[in-house]
C-alpha cells in the first residue's frame, strides 16, 4: 500500500473542550489531547493503537499552556513492570504477544522510510523502550542483523526474550536498561528508534523536565554522527519535538501519519519524524 494511502482523513464535530481553541491552537498539545478523547475509536480503526497516551508540556519550553497537563502514571517504572508482567503471564499461558504500542501501521511506517533511506541490513539498531520485542521481531522479519532492544522493566525483557525465542531468534540483543542512566553503555548506532518512550519519560512524575534533558543528552551518546533517530509520539506536535532536539540534531523529514478534521483545520493524533545527529 502506497504512503499516500496511509492518511485516514476523519470528519470529527469539535468536542465542547476544544470549542475555546482557536484555530492557530490545533497543533497545540492541550487541544490534541482534547481531540484525541473522540477520536480514540476512530483511530484504532485506522490502525493506530494510542493506549497509554496522555499529554504534557512545559509552558515556558514548549510554546503551549501545560493548564491541562499533568503527569500521570504512565511514566512510572512500577506501571510499565505491573503491565509487561500481565501480558508475559498471558504470553506463558496462551502466547499472546500483547499490545503493540500506535499498532502495527507505526512499525510499517518507519520500515518503509528505512527502505527508502536505504539503510543496510548490518546497520547497528537500538530500539528504545523495547517492550514485548515485537518491532525487533518486524525487523529481523525485514533483513536487519545488528540489533538490540533495551527496557527497564525487568517483566518486559524477560516478555522480549520470549517472544524472540518463539520466533526462533537467537541473535538480538535484549537487556535491561534504563535509556536515561545507560552510563556510556549505548554507543555507536546508526539507528535508534523510539516508539511511545519519550512519552512516557514525558510523563513520569518525578521530574519530567530532566528526565526529557537527560533522554536528549542519551540520544546523542548512543548515535554515531550521521546516524538516524526516528520518534513516533501521541503526546509531542511536530513543532514541540523540533523544539525539544533542535540541539545536536537535523530534522530530516515527517512520516506521513492518520489524520482527522474539524473546523475547517486538519491534524494529526500521532507524529512521526525523522531526525540526523550532527556531527559532535
Amino acid at each position: 500500500m502506497d504512503a499516500a494511502m496511509m492518511e485516514t482523513s476523519l470528519s470529527i464535530p469539535i468536542p465542547p473542550a476544544v470549542a475555546g481553541c482557536s484555530s492557530d491552537a490545533i497543533s497545540c498539545g492541550k487541544c490534541r489531547r482534547r481531540r484525541l478523547d473522540t477520536i480514540d475509536s476512530s483511530m484504532a480503526d485506522a490502525g493506530e493503537n494510542l493506549h497509554g497516551c496522555e499529554n504534557n508540556s512545559d509552558s515556558e519550553e514548549d510554546g503551549c499552556s501545560d493548564t491541562d497537563f499533568e503527569t500521570s502514571k504512565l511514566g512510572t517504572r512500577e506501571y510499565w513492570e505491573e503491565t509487561y508482567q500481565k501480558e508475559l503471564d498471558t504470553f506463558k499461558d496462551i502466547g499472546d504477544v500483547g499490545e503493540i504500542w500506535f499498532g502495527e501501521e507505526s512499525m510499517s511506517r518507519v520500515l518503509r522510510w528505512m527502505d527508502k533511506a536505504k539503510i543496510p541490513e548490518s546497520a547497528a539498531i537500538l530500539d528504545i523502550g523495547t517492550g514485548n520485542g515485537a518491532f525487533l521481531v518486524e525487523l529481523v522479519n525485514h533483513g536487519y542483523k545488528n540489533l538490540t532492544g533495551i527496557d527497564y522493566s525487568p517483566a518486559s525483557v524477560e516478555l522480549s526474550r520470549h517472544v524472540l525465542q518463539a520466533e526462533k531468534l537467537t541473535d538480538v540483543t535484549v537487556k535491561e536498561m534504563d535509556f536515561l542512566n545507560s552510563q556510556g553503555e549505548l554507543k555507536g548506532f546508526d539507528v535508534c528508534i523510539d516508539k511511545g518512550t519519550f512519552d512516557a519519560i514525558s510523563l513520569n512524575p518525578d521530574n519530567t523536565k530532566e528526565g526529557k534533558k537527560l533522554y536528549v543528552q542519551a540520544l546523542k551518546d548512543a548515535l554515531k554522527d550521521d546516524g538516524y533517530f526516528a520518534i513516533t509520539s501521541c503526546n509531542w506536535t511536530k513543532e514541540q519535538l523540533l523544539e525539544r532536539f533542535s540541539d545536536g540534531f537535523e530534522f530530516v523529514q515527517e512520516l506521513p501519519t492518520p489524520s482527522f478534521k474539524f473546523g475547517g483545520q486538519t491534524g494529526n493524533s500521532v507524529t512521526a519524524l525523522i531526525f540526523k545527529r550532527e556531527h559532535s
